[in-house]
């Protein structure tokens, strides 16, 4: 019999429902064989998922932790199991295991908070799970705004619960933009550091950023600029996490683990780590 309590042990689950996204992202969700949530995780954190035969990997869930009858992970298309998973039908099983690291501190330092989300691509996906939790919970947080930005239109996660749920919410201003101009987009044209400093956020607030490690880089900067500090801000390398309990080694830096100590850290503890990270 499974146990809920050990991420170690996998279970059995059912792909219910497949969504596409984007040409090479598709949203999975699972439940297992009784027809419930394989376990309870916080915002930020990951599973494991397995084709056995095919391999396994790491993948943050981007369900809340607040839908309690199933979860849903967005896969993008990159290597050898996700061209598994994204050949799989409704209905086909796969193994879950988890849940995996630490999480976004939603219950404690964003409490109270104007809340800031930046995402490019496909690294919407992790933030999903938090944006979700923080609009289920709206009266705990302040005012939130969303930057969201990918290469083009269609390669906009989650486009359709953006502006049919997020974008309507009190309190909610998203702010979406593509990296080039394109016939039937009216919205804003421009990469995602320079819409951040363009928009021109007060640093009153907690930020919360995921995408490409350029992307990272630029708009990190720019909220320097803006008068942002390291201890205001969020990031999560759930990519970097391989067996999840720090017993491989290859998430290992100096005294860190990203697997234990992580995937979620705030940018003064990410400087706490030696260069190469």
């Amino acid at each position: 019999m499974y146990d809920r309590r050990e991420p170690l042990i996998p279970t059995i689950g059912t792909v219910t429902d497949i969504r596409i996204d984007t040409p090479d992202v598709k949203t999975f969700r699972v439940v297992t064989l009784d027809g419930k949530k394989a376990f309870e995780h916080i915002p930020g954190q990951c599973a494991m998922l397995s084709i056995p035969g095919v391999g396994e990997a790491m993948f943050s869930i981007t369900s809340s932790p607040t839908n309690e009858e199933f979860m849903e992970f967005s896969i993008k298309k990159c290597g050898c199991l996700t061209d598994w998973l994204h050949a799989m039908d409704v209905k086909q099983q796969l193994t879950i295991r988890g849940p995996y690291g630490n999480g976004f501190p939603v219950d404690t330092e964003f409490v109270g908070k104007d809340l800031l989300f930046i995402a490019g691509g496909i690294g919407l996906a992790p933030l999903r799970s938090v944006i979700n939790y923080v609009r289920h919970y709206r009266g705990r947080y302040g005012k939130v705004d969303i930057v969201y930005g990918s290469r083009s239109m269609q390669d906009l996660v989650d486009y359709n619960e953006i502006i049919d749920e997020w974008a309507k919410d009190a309190g909610i201003s998203v702010h979406l933009t593509i990296d080039r101009e394109q016939p039937e987009w009216d919205g804003h044209v421009g990469f995602v550091p320079n819409y951040v400093k363009e928009l021109g956020f007060a640093p009153n607030r907690v930020a919360v950023l995921c995408g490409p490690p350029i992307m990272i880089k630029f708009t990190l900067s720019g909220l320097f600029e803006l008068g942002f500090d390291k201890t205001q801000v969020y990031t999560t390398m759930e990519l970097r996490m391989k067996c999840g309990i720090g017993k491989c080694g290859r998430c290992n830096i100096g005294s860190k683990y990203v697997c234990k100590d992580g995937p979620v850290f705030r940018f003064d503890q990410l400087d706490e780590l030696p260069s190469e990270y």
